[in-house]
């Protein structure tokens, strides 16, 4: 049984992916504590292996996103081989990298929460990333650049911190947006969903 927080379909509003239509499955449960997470850990129910796919084969999508909360502490091989077998989708993982990830998932989202404010320092396990999406929280953002699990072709996304605030919000956007023109290593990635008014 996996603690489930919610299973929807949608857009992607992050990243490489932004605009696919896509089914999310929601882990409850996360080994770090972000003040800026925006799932209620607390929330969720119990469900088997075969309830989540009957609630992944609802919808036509092509790919199945596992997030959280952190979704590696949930899954294994034998998990992703039963997705794969039984949806005929693509299995995305947004993980913030402090534990490895099977090497059957399809495309691995790193998003490192060192530096973060709160958080404690941690290894990072990953072995592998097909990008790295790093919240702009105006921390030092060279040492991702030299992350252990970057490959040359690891797409590089710099995202504004959202803030229920909106001047809060406006001062982070405009901060990402000053960063990534200063280094066009950094492409710019804009939680899409969140203008478009969908979950």
């Amino acid at each position: 049984m996996k603690k489930i927080n919610e299973i929807f379909y949608s857009l992607q509003g992050e990243g490489h992916h932004t605009g696919y239509p896509t089914v999310f499955i929601r882990f409850s449960g996360c080994n770090l504590n972000c003040g800026f997470c925006d799932t209620n850990h607390q929330e969720g129910i119990l469900m088997s292996d075969n309830d989540i796919i009957r609630a992944v084969n609802l919808y036509s999508a092509d790919w199945i996103v596992l997030t959280g909360g952190e979704p590696s502490l949930h899954i294994d091989d034998d998990f992703i081989r039963l997705l794969k077998k039984t949806t005929d989708k693509k299995i995305a993982i947004e993980t913030n990298g402090t534990n490895k990830v099977s090497p059957l998932i399809d495309w691995v989202t790193v998003s490192p929460k060192n530096g973060v404010p709160g958080v404690a320092p941690h290894s990072l396990d990953v072995e592998r990333a097909d990008e790295i999406k790093v919240v702009d929280i105006g921390q030092d953002l060279e040492p991702y650049f030299s992350l252990h699990f970057r490959k040359e072709n690891t797409l590089m996304y710099l995202q504004p911190c959202y803030d229920k605030d909106p001047k809060t919000f406006e001062a982070n956007r405009l901060r990402t947006l000053r960063r990534v023109l200063a280094d066009p290593r950094w492409t710019l990635s804009v939680q899409v969903h969140r203008y478009l008014g969908i979950p």
